[in-house]
């Protein structure tokens, strides 16, 4: 009972629960006569083959990696070791390497049916890391695995509850609720998910199609409307302008005068335009009477 309570234990739930691992310290019986002769023997060889022995006994690993060390099939007490250099026992202890730096991996193309019966083909990438070695060697097979095929599913399952209008508009609240999902799933392994984006959406050849003529349709509609409202405004302001200018007689021949200006500075060519009696009565100076008689 005393040893049990040195064994290494390892959270396999989020609720709490804890399974046992092992632990390398004597547990009594066969096993123990057995691990104190192998442990004798191997002590004897390394001291026998001393210096040559410490290539085999001295094991480094870098600053992003940790070690797991496993003594006759238990993991050693302590937890994963490292950076650094460590000494093991080659015929009793066995190593397994973790890198502890950030993985990204593209998820492969998902066809997906969305809520609105439209099939698209969606495709993301994934940004995540160990954050507990012990976990993540004794929890899961293959932890690099495992994620990228739950980052699959999770990805299908997801979209196939949305329209495809909220997965064209709404991108970053996809993400963020995939980012949760595989967090929440890949934390009994000690993997941490950082951060998920939705790559790509590709819709369909003939989708692709329809959605251009509606958006064209669209653009039409509102072009003309636009024009409508142009003309209307113009036509408004065209009729307040006649009616300034019949309120003054001399008004229309003033704009007439300006418009032949305008003409005349824009193309250098002779124009011939009537003028009115009246103006020319105008400016005649008038005879007096007494040379009528």
């Amino acid at each position: 009972m005393s040893g049990k309570n040195d064994e290494e234990r390892i959270v396999l739930s989020e609720s709490g629960q804890t399974g046992q691992v092992g632990y390398d310290d004597d547990d009594g019986g066969c096993g123990s006569c057995i691990g104190s002769l192998i442990w004798v023997i191997s002590m004897l060889l390394i001291c026998c083959t001393f210096p040559f022995s410490l290539f085999v006994t001295v094991k480094q690993v870098q600053e992003y990696q940790r070690a797991v060390i496993f003594r006759l099939g238990r993991v050693k007490r302590g937890g994963a070791v490292g950076p650094g250099l460590f000494f093991i026992i080659p015929c009793m202890d066995s190593i397994q390497v973790v890198d502890l730096r950030t993985v990204s991996f593209d998820v492969p193309p998902q066809e997906i049916l969305t809520k609105d019966s439209v099939t698209v083909a969606v495709d993301a990438v994934v940004y995540y890391k160990i954050n507990n070695p012990m976990s993540a060697v004794c929890n899961v097979t293959n932890a690099a695995q495992s994620t990228r095929l739950l980052a699959s599913t999770t990805l299908r399952n997801t979209l196939g509850t949305k329209t495809l209008q909220d997965i064209l508009a709404d991108r970053e609240d996809i993400a963020k609720t995939i980012l949760e999902h595989l967090d929440s799933a890949t934390d009994p392994w000690g993997i941490r998910v950082e951060r998920v984006e939705v790559k790509d959406v590709r819709l369909p050849q003939q989708l692709q199609r329809a959605m251009a003529a509606e958006a064209e349709a669209t653009r039409q509609a509102r072009a003309k409307v636009i024009e409508a409202e142009g003309e209307q405004k113009a036509s408004r302001a065209l009729k307040e302008a006649s009616d300034i200018i019949s309120s003054s007689p001399a008004a229309l021949q003033l704009r007439y005068l300006q418009t032949l200006s305008s003409i005349a500075a824009e193309r250098n060519s002779t124009i011939v335009f009537p003028l009115p009696i009246e103006l020319l009565g105008n400016l005649m100076p008038k005879q007096p009477q007494a040379s009528r008689m």
